[in-house]
């Protein structure tokens, strides 16, 4: 059943289909306010599970808000969602939270996960270093989107892959985290590039 512009996903199936055979766990992680919790809940076709709690003044003390000042909650715990890409195959997405604080949590959602996609802002790419770096520890292949935030100066594809220093078989693309569209092509490339990828270690 398709939803209609703007409804919520209340119309959207509650049920896998009987013909999906293979199931495939993403992590979608990035910095504090890169737009995680908004990504899983454009994609998921059911209602997306979330454990955002309200931000507190202690918080604002060591959470930096700049660039955010209108954000009022975090997600202290994971977003998780789920997307059916075709009959045979099903995404369950776990978003993690972006503060250094909850980088233990990291670790558990990482098992069994395929691989993980960095979502990146512009206006703070060195803070997305550390992301990457947990990942490239904890073995867990990635795909890296710049999100793109209203006003925000746009630089070349290049020019970010070599700030933030990419290998050339990383993913780098684009990406708006409130459009549905834009966030399924960013995750199927995301997905091909994993498959693609395991389908190398099988045959290494």
């Amino acid at each position: 059943m398709d939803c209609a512009p703007g409804s919520d996903t209340s119309c959207l199936p509650s049920y896998l289909p009987e013909s999906v055979r293979t199931a495939v766990k993403v992590l979608v992680v990035g910095h504090f306010a890169v737009g995680k919790t908004t990504f899983v809940g454009a994609l998921s076709e059911i209602r997306p599970l979330r454990t955002e709690e309200v931000m507190t003044q202690a918080g604002s003390s060591v959470d930096d808000l700049t660039g955010t000042r209108d954000k009022d909650t975090t997600t202290v715990a994971l977003d998780f969602g789920r997307v059916t890409l075709n009959d045979t195959l099903v995404l369950y997405l776990f978003g993690a939270p972006g503060q250094r604080r909850f980088t233990g949590l990291w670790r558990d959602l990482t098992r069994g996960a395929l691989g993980a996609l960095v979502l990146a802002d512009t206006r703070h790419l060195d803070r997305s270093f550390e992301v990457m770096g947990l990942l490239e520890e904890l073995d867990l292949p990635y795909a890296v989107a710049l999100n793109d935030f209203d006003g925000v100066p746009e630089y070349g594809l290049d020019e970010v892959r070599e700030a933030l220093d990419l290998l050339p078989s990383t993913p780098l693309l684009r990406c708006d985290a409130r459009d549905r569209v834009s966030a399924t092509g960013t995750l199927i490339a995301l997905v091909t590039h994993l498959l693609a990828r395991t389908g190398e270690l099988e045959t290494a």
